[in-house]
């Protein structure tokens, strides 16, 4: 009985903090960094040649529509991508630079370099 108190006890706090986990801001499930590769549409570079910005289209099947995903490259680092901008639901990407730091990818504005467009915090 007791082995059945501390196996019961064991589940219940594992199932509380997967909830917890997942449910959060932080969650891998939201993470910019877990998001598909996908197939290349375009590049750009700003105005200063500090930035590149490439763009992906990523299928998601027969069930989920596409999704383009965004990344930034700082182009006099380590060349390392960091992905930026991520929107379901459209298959184009328009990327125009309004300065040297900032960037407009569909329309949605994004300040670099730590700026960024997530669809999911849109709601």
């Amino acid at each position: 009985m007791k082995k059945i108190k501390i196996i019961s006890g064991v589940v219940i706090i594992s199932i509380v903090i997967a909830i917890i986990f997942f449910r959060s801001e932080n969650s891998p499930l939201d993470n910019m960094s877990n998001l598909p590769k996908g197939e290349y549409l375009s590049n750009s570079t700003s105005p200063n040649g500090a930035y590149t910005i490439r763009t992906y289209l990523c299928n998601g099947g027969a069930t989920v529509d596409y999704a383009v995903r965004g990344e930034l490259i700082i182009n006099n680092k380590n060349k390392k991508a960091r992905n930026i901008y991520w929107e379901y639901k459209i298959n184009v990407s328009e990327i125009t630079w309004d300065s040297d730091d900032t960037v407009k990818i569909n329309g949605h504005k994004i300040n670099l370099p730590r700026g960024k467009y997530d669809w999911r915090e849109d709601k």
